[in-house]
């Protein structure tokens, strides 16, 4: 197949130095990337194992309410709140 492909300068300038390392044809090059590209994108990707996490019990809450910092501080600390 014949096509014409308009290539970003940076994709152009990274094919022009593998080109030359490899010493293939850009044909064969772009073909390969492809190929390489296109196995990676189909690829299906394994499914994820749920991750779950324990629960542990505290003790119970020794603060009547955690709307008062200043108070939960003072009963951290063993201090009588005012």
């Amino acid at each position: 197949m014949r096509t014409t492909l308009s290539i970003d300068d940076d994709v152009a300038a990274v094919l022009d130095r593998l080109r030359k390392t490899r010493k293939i044809s850009l044909k064969h090059l772009i073909n390969e990337a492809l190929r390489r590209g296109l196995q990676e994108m189909t690829r299906k990707t394994p499914r994820r194992e749920m991750f779950t996490t324990r629960t542990a019990a505290l003790g119970r809450l020794r603060i009547g309410s955690l709307d008062s910092i200043a108070e939960a501080v003072a009963m951290a600390e063993d201090e009588r709140f005012k």
